[in-house]
């Protein structure tokens, strides 16, 4: 099957999806929107890819330039000849895919164009429902945004939901105990960017080690939000507990999961986190904010709810996953287990390709309507 697989940028989930399909059997076309803001992927685009290049994949989408992209998306669509194009996010690469004509469409939330972006404006409004009713099919990874998409015109009957999943190889249990570490170690990885709450764990973090001292948090990433950030950790008097990591490698990744007690995501908008399910392959239990999608994966089971942005609760959560430090090893067991069962991308990647046949036979059946 010949697909072209159009996304924002290149990012880890692109790669991951770039190297399954191809390795699938399948042709495969990459044409990517805009160019990285900043470079999250260190990987290159994986063997077998052919990247196109066009008019667009050189800046930053403008909505000035919908007429001129979709018109080059057209051409491209007559020269490669896909059976089926793949993309995501709704309001931008999904957007232009249907604009073009061209069909069958498989649109792919990426959780924050449905949970953040389409609440911006009444034209993201519009952009969402023109889109999504003139899809052929629609995927997401969490039934929150399966639901969403459903209240803007998708047809229920025509998605799918399945967790993007993670390589359940490479994020696997520790191989030695941190019960002897006399510290209590925190861990995140989400990037510094208001949606995803880093300044509120930063508060919560200066509160929870004013009460105990024995606590160190590690920072990875960066982002538009890293000043307020640092002033947080500053003028609370935390900045030397806290190691800034910077950005790593997809393969150095696991050796810092296995550096912490406690995976903390304060993010108020996700769909299936792929950093949360990570952490929950490496045995890490988990502290994260309990917003729709975050509950599909996290209970008492194998970790702890906190009300949304309330720094004080995230504070008191985490004194109290440092007061029952011996539970952890059960909840990190809890923690592979969910994983296991629900976040291991070699299996979920194959309702990923029984998608495409599902929506190959629909085309077909409309055709000889």
């Amino acid at each position: 099957m010949r697909i072209l697989y159009f996304s924002l940028g290149y990012t880890t989930h692109d790669h991951r999806f770039l190297k399954t399909i191809s390795e699938g059997g399948h042709e495969l076309f990459y044409v990517r929107l805009e160019s990285n803001a900043r470079q999250v992927e260190d990987r290159s685009i994986p063997e077998n890819v052919q990247q196109v290049l066009w008019k667009g994949g050189q800046k930053p989408f403008r909505w000035s330039d919908l007429p001129k992209l979709t018109l080059d998306f057209r051409r491209l669509t007559k020269e490669i000849k896909p059976d089926l194009i793949h993309a995501g996010p709704i309001q931008t690469c999904a957007l232009i895919a249907v604009l073009s004509g061209f069909r069958p469409v498989l649109t792919m939330s990426w959780g924050f164009d449905l949970m953040d972006d389409v609440h911006k404006n009444g034209w993201m409004k519009f952009v969402t429902r023109y889109t999504l009713k003139r899809s052929t099919f629609f995927t997401s990874d969490a039934n929150i945004t399966r639901n969403k998409a459903v209240e803007y015109g998708m047809n229920p009957e025509r998605t799918v939901v399945f967790p993007w999943g993670v390589d359940l190889q490479r994020f696997d249990v520790q191989t030695f105990k941190r019960s002897n570490v006399p510290t209590f170690t925190l861990f995140c990885n989400r990037a510094w960017e208001t949606r995803y709450g880093v300044d509120v764990l930063a508060r919560a973090f200066v509160k929870a080690a004013q009460a105990n001292p024995k606590i160190k948090l590690i920072l990875l990433g960066g982002g538009s939000q890293g000043g307020l950030i640092r002033q947080i950790l500053t003028s609370g008097g935390m900045i030397d507990q806290v190691h800034f990591g910077g950005h790593v490698a997809q393969k150095d990744l696991p050796y810092w999961y296995h550096q912490a007690d406690l995976y903390i995501s304060p993010s108020h908008v996700d769909g299936s986190s792929v950093s949360l399910m990570e952490a929950l392959g490496c045995g890490l239990p988990c502290l994260v904010s309990d917003i729709p999608a975050n509950k599909e994966w996290v209970s008492d089971e194998n970790g702890w709810l906190f009300r949304d942005g309330d720094v004080n609760d995230l504070a008191e959560k985490i004194l109290l996953a440092m007061k029952n430090k011996k539970s952890l090893p059960k909840l990190g067991k809890a923690a592979r287990a969910t994983a296991e069962q629900k976040a291991d991308w070699a299996k979920n990647a194959q309702v990923l390709f029984d998608t495409y046949a599902v929506i190959m036979k629909l085309q077909k059946k409309l055709y000889w309507r």
